[in-house]
């Protein structure tokens, strides 16, 4: 089925809030719609709009046909405790609901005297939609169709099947896979998709940008991974919080990108000259008034008494300049008001630096570690003082075991690791672990920074955005994006000269993945970075690139 679906007059946010108003928005078939702006802007509410998820403070949502099968997948894998990895993804791609939904009318059309439904369709009819919508799902050969993409995502657990497999026991990134997996089953009319690169190995990526491509349907999609729209969005719509407006640019990613900019530059000229002509105006009224004042005071202290003609000239002369200074004042009246572009947010962000670590950080001597059925090694590797390492590998290769290896957090089945003197590690891990748990943020964050005031804390973690409203709730209650952006703000408060980060990107708006990137690029320290963002890889210098695969580690 094509369908389509129209936003028009849009308004969303929550409580007394709204991030965004007047928001129209057509999605047609063939149409990828990328959705970018600053954490907090409201790109998931958004989506949570469109899907019908809840309801907006005005406008409407509608689509053609009514009955368009409209899918929302959210950024995290919500792993439901004794979920299945079969009953996840009937669940994410609406096989179980729409099983449910046809169940439930087939059990009304059995009875003999059923109660009336709530939509008023005879239950006749009402099992018939419910049977077309269950077929349109794809729930009829879920089943046979499941274990075969399963395997080609690579997702196999030994003995046990991996649809019987349960998503509490998957890594982050098993979990991603499994996430790709469903929308390579779903069968919806339009897919909203919301961080669907998050976790995603570069296999997983080129999977997704070939299925999302692929459609027929409509896609709107938020994603901060900047080669991942440069290949798939066919229009960008920016929700801009600072300046209270939302945007749909034609084109895709770079070219949103190069509109945006001239846009912006434009608007700048425009307020520059406004203010140029305006302040010009204001200043030569200013003189003018001053002229004319100074003009009487001069005249009125030479003129006689009785020199009746010297005074009439002298009025004369300063009527002539109050009319000027009137009519200065009326063209200031009359200027077209223009209103300053507000300076966008941006992350400020510098990493804290500490004294020089021993000339070896880190090493590794025939190593080998253990993680249920998957091993890592044996493996022998040395990290030297100020190199800059880029690591890469397939999800579930593990790169974030070798990680804790070389940090001394896990220790080897056999081998030995050690890690060097005077080493001061700041860590940005793929869980966000850090900051997590029921105390408030402000809480954790003072326990981990104790040389920081109060003050200082709320002080530095306001300049990453986390306000009031962030810091006095429970860490675990954070956004991802929101925590991390707070792991930033320790590494700002940590003297650190050994920097790990393990997939950084992940729930990072734009503006700060490049804001991290320029710290990067001043930071003098050790650095191990593990990332799929594939244009990070091309801006961030390394001098060494490790790839890890099937539990071992080469030299790329």
């Amino acid at each position: 089925m094509t369908a389509t679906l129209v936003a028009k007059g849009l308004t969303g946010g929550y409580a007394h809030r709204t991030l965004f108003d007047s928001l129209d928005l057509t999605v047609a078939p063939g149409d990828v719609v990328g959705v970018v702006g600053v954490n907090g802007s409201g790109k998931s509410t958004l989506l949570s709009l469109l899907a019908g998820l809840s309801e907006p403070q005005s406008g409407t949502v509608s689509l053609a046909p009514a009955d368009a099968f409209v899918g929302c997948l959210p950024q995290e894998h919500e792993r439901v405790p004794g979920e299945t990895v079969a009953g996840y993804i009937a669940r994410r791609t609406g096989c179980a609901q729409a099983t449910l939904e046809m169940d439930d009318a087939a059990s009304t059309l059995g009875d003999a005297s059923p109660s009336p439904r709530p939509d008023g369709l005879d239950p006749a009819d009402a099992y018939s939609a419910a049977l077309e919508r269950w077929l349109a799902s794809g729930a009829a050969d879920l089943d046979e169709r499941m274990p075969v993409v399963l395997a080609s995502l690579g997702l196999t657990f030994g003995t046990e099947l991996a649809e019987h497999t349960l998503m509490t026991s998957l890594s982050g990134g098993q979990a991603a896979r499994v996430g790709l997996a469903a929308l390579l089953l779903s069968r919806f009319d339009i897919v909203l998709l919301d961080e669907p690169t998050n976790d995603l190995d570069l296999d997983g990526l080129e999977r997704l940008e070939s299925f999302v491509t692929g459609l027929r349907g409509g896609v709107v999609l938020v994603s901060h991974d900047r080669e991942f729209l440069a290949r798939c969005v066919t229009r960008v719509l920016e929700l801009d919080l600072i300046q209270g407006a939302n945007r749909v640019f034609g084109g895709g990613y770079d070219s949103y990108l190069e509109e945006r900019e001239t846009s912006r530059r434009h608007k700048r000229e425009h307020y520059d000259e406004f203010a140029e002509k305006k302040a010009d105006l204001v200043g030569r009224a200013r003189t003018q008034r001053e002229w004319s004042s100074q003009g009487v005071r001069n005249a009125m202290k030479k003129a006689p008494d009785n020199d009746k003609i010297r005074r009439k000239a002298s009025a004369e002369s300063s009527e002539k300049q109050a009319q000027k200074v009137r009519q200065l004042e009326s063209r200031i009246a009359r200027l077209e008001e223009v209103d300053e572009p507000r300076k966008e947010w941006q992350l400020d962000f510098t990493i804290g630096s500490a004294p020089r670590s021993s000339s070896v950080v880190s090493t590794l001597s025939n190593a080998v570690l253990r993680q249920g059925d998957f091993t890592l090694g044996p493996v022998s590797l040395q990290v030297n003082a100020g190199e800059r390492i880029g690591i890469t590998g397939p999800n579930g290769a593990g790169k974030s075991t070798l990680l804790r290896a070389l940090l001394g957090h896990q220790v080897p089945d056999a081998g030995t690791a050690s890690l060097g003197a005077s080493v001061s590690i700041g860590e940005i891990d793929q869980a966000r672990a850090q900051l997590d748990g029921t105390r408030h943020l402000a809480t954790s964050f003072e326990e981990l920074v104790p040389d920081l005031s109060t003050a200082e804390v709320r002080t530095l973690l306001a300049k990453f955005g986390l306000k009031a409203d962030h810091i006095n709730r429970p860490a675990a209650d954070l956004s991802p994006g929101e925590r991390t952006r707070a792991g930033l703000a320790l590494l700002q408060a940590h003297g650190i000269n050994l920097l790990v980060l393990d997939e950084p990107t992940n729930h990072l708006d734009l503006a700060a993945i490049e804001q991290l990137e320029q710290a990067l690029e001043s930071y003098e320290g050790t650095l191990l970075l593990v990332t799929h963002d594939r244009r990070m890889l091309a801006n961030v210098h390394t001098d060494r690139h490790w790839r890890v695969d099937n539990g071992q580690v080469t030299e790329a």
